[in-house]
């Protein structure tokens, strides 16, 4: 039985992915950094599931995490890079706090959590890696810079890593959700969401499973798919 670990996988898009992993067989390691309540109970709902804390900005605790996961189930098969922030703010009020905030989280802690789960996939010259991307990565979002360009980062990561790790049998992809209804965009205006809803040619806003889906797609063993950025935007873009 494979074993995905997900980042940030108690809520929203995290949540939905380790539900649909569950449901294919999965062993899944829900991390968590904040939500433990709710961490702990989706674990407890799924079949082979274990919550572990750990803040993926901090190498340490990264290791400890993967050392966990490793101690339970042997490794991690899947490595799903989901957690991530937002920030709207006008550049020119960006802190150098907000900018650290944004880039350790949806890069740096991708990065290190990358890492952590590649000795066990080279052992085994087998292994997926899906980073959770954004369409804004392709083309920007106003007030949105530095989670722009964040997520533009993790793309270029994604493309650069599908090349590097290839022989090693281990592939890289990117999923790039649209405006998907999660907590993340709760505090968007109604007339936000129907400008969205109109804009789409699907015509509603996307769900967490929508994008769980193309997840768990990315993740099969026999795919000849690396190096991709696959959009889950309802053809918005």
């Amino acid at each position: 039985m494979k074993t995905v670990l997900i980042t940030g996988a108690a809520k929203g898009i995290g949540r939905a992915t380790a539900e649909a992993f569950s449901a294919a067989g999965y062993n899944v390691v829900v991390n968590y950094r904040k939500s433990r309540s709710e961490a702990l109970v989706l674990a407890k709902t799924l079949k082979n599931a274990v919550a572990v804390e750990a803040d993926i900005r901090d190498r340490g605790e990264v290791e400890i995490m993967f050392a966990t996961a490793k101690s339970i189930f042997g490794g991690v098969d899947v490595l799903v890079n989901n957690a991530g922030i937002s920030l709207q703010k006008q550049i020119n009020d960006i802190s150098n706090e907000d900018y650290n905030a944004v880039f350790d989280t949806n890069m740096r802690g991708a990065f290190f959590c990358t890492q952590a789960a590649l000795p066990y996939m080279i052992e085994k010259k087998e292994g997926a890696i899906i980073n959770i991307s954004s369409m804004w990565a392709k083309t920007g979002s106003s007030c949105e810079v530095i989670y722009s360009a964040s997520k533009s980062a993790l793309e270029g990561f994604t493309k650069a890593l599908a090349k590097e790790l290839g022989p090693s049998g281990i592939r890289v992809n990117a999923v790039s959700p649209g405006y998907i209804d999660t907590d993340m965009n709760k505090n968007i205006s109604p007339e936000t969401e129907a400008e969205f809803k109109n804009m789409t040619p699907l015509m509603r806003l996307g769900r967490a499973e929508d994008v769980a889906k193309a997840v768990l797609f990315l993740a099969d063993t026999d795919s000849f798919i690396t190096g991709q950025i696959l959009s889950v935007d309802g053809g918005i873009f």
